[in-house]
């Protein structure tokens, strides 16, 4: 972060984030952020994003679908993707670092770390299925 100056729509961006558990794609805090500096651009945002991305500032997660979703919570942890609404949520679990240790035993470089998501169907989707095959079943 050195030699960077200070931005205030970065750090507006960097505190959206750190307030919220939602995973938000570019667009969302792009509308999040136009509610306190209604002037700013897409473009700023992206660029704030990249940025706060490249000093670890935040996570970038990119879950497939086009989107990427971004993460303030940079310590280690795990996400779960829902492969019906594709809600992204974070999984309070126990690590699984030792996936890094299997795999360096099978590759002769060095393995420095490793991205995981989980896919499923989120609690959400699977209470709407349940409900929608009662109503279906009359069960």
């Amino acid at each position: 972060m050195a030699g960077r100056k200070y931005s205030k729509q970065r750090a507006f961006i960097k505190q959206y984030l750190a307030s919220t558990s939602s995973h938000p794609t570019a667009d969302t805090v792009y509308d999040e952020i136009r509610k306190r500096i209604p002037n700013i651009s897409l473009g700023t945002v992206y660029r704030n994003l990249n940025q706060l991305t490249e000093t670890g500032e935040i996570i970038k997660l990119s879950c497939g679908g086009g989107c990427d979703r971004f993460d303030g919570n940079t310590s280690p942890h795990y996400h779960f993707i829902c492969t019906l609404c594709g809600t992204v949520m974070d999984l309070d679990m126990d690590s699984i670092d030792f996936v890094n240790k299997c795999a360096a035993k099978h590759f002769t470089g060095r393995i420095e770390g490793s991205q995981t998501y989980f896919y499923g169907t989120c609690p959400s989707c699977l209470f709407q299925e349940e409900a929608e095959l009662v109503s279906k079943t009359g069960l």
